[in-house]
């Protein structure tokens, strides 16, 4: 299906934009765009679709999304009274030298997560809403240390829920070690091809015992089950955003067979890759 690309009002000029909408309708169609975007939604009552999530909401929603993951709200009610709070920021809006800095870790990991985007639950809604609030209401630097401060309490949050399964190519970045990160681009660049543990060992230089171990330790996954992960996300993004036929994506994907990808992909999802995909265009679209 067809996802659009939002152009925001975000300027080079500007770290961020705060944006309210009150009787917000929710008639925007299912896009992305490449900046960071906080959403503070209070009065709805409706779904929530986020990569390949698509979860009820009712009444307050609070979620935090990575730069091109696509996102929409659709409004159960005809006349809708809720209220939007929008933050858009800019991929880079801390400069490039600040992120790596030591007080920066859990924002920077904060920020990472939300690739796949975030939603938060209530300790948290209750936490920063006044915040979130106020940040309509100033003006200048005021607004951009009122931002950090929401920040860095959305990055102290327990509650934090992962919505989707995509990106793909962001496993990477959970690795602590050259070693980890050398078998997950490898993973990456040859998932259409046969993947053999012994191979893996020996881009990891270990024995495979070892690497077996290694790999679990790493990824809380065995090295089987993070392969065939790896794969239905790959299929997952390709039902959503494009029209390929089910068998290429298949292929494209990496699996041998059809009937293996679909019992695979069922297994995963609940619905067989046909059945995922219409379901999807139809929450997004009616």
């Amino acid at each position: 299906m067809k996802i659009i690309r939002e152009v925001t009002p975000v300027k080079s000029e500007d770290p961020l934009i705060v944006l309210r909408h009150e009787n917000a309708q929710f008639d925007y169609p299912l896009h992305f765009h490449p900046e960071y975007e906080i959403n503070f939604i209070m009065n709805f009552s409706g779904k929530r679709i986020v990569g390949d999530s698509i979860e009820d909401c009712q009444n307050i929603d609070l979620t935090l999304l990575g730069p091109y993951l696509q996102h929409i709200w659709k409004s159960k009610d005809s006349e809708s009274t809720a209220t939007v709070i929008t933050i858009q920021f800019q991929e880079n809006f801390l400069g490039s030298k600040l992120p790596n800095y030591k007080l920066f870790k859990d924002v920077k990991e904060l920020l990472e997560m939300s690739r796949r985007g975030i939603a938060f639950s209530n300790p948290t809604k209750k936490k920063v809403s006044k915040k979130i609030i106020r940040l309509c209401e100033t003006e200048g630097l005021d607004t951009f240390i009122l931002f950090l401060e929401v920040l860095k309490e959305l990055a102290e949050s327990s509650d934090k829920q992962i919505l989707s399964s995509s990106p793909i190519a962001n496993d990477s970045s959970q690795g602590k070690s050259r070693r980890i990160n050398a078998v997950v681009h490898y993973i990456e660049n040859n998932y259409k091809n046969d993947i053999s543990l012994g191979s893996m060992a020996k881009v990891a230089n270990m024995s495979e015992s070892a690497f077996s171990h290694f790999f679990k330790r790493r990824t809380n996954k065995s090295f089987t089950k993070y392969i065939l992960d790896f794969r239905i996300r790959v299929a997952t993004k390709l039902l959503l955003e494009t029209e390929m036929a089910i068998n290429e994506i298949s292929f494209k994907s990496g699996f041998k067979t059809l009937s293996n990808f679909n019992r695979s992909f069922k297994k995963t999802h609940g619905f067989s890759p046909k059945d995922y995909r219409k379901n999807y265009i139809k929450e997004a679209t009616n």
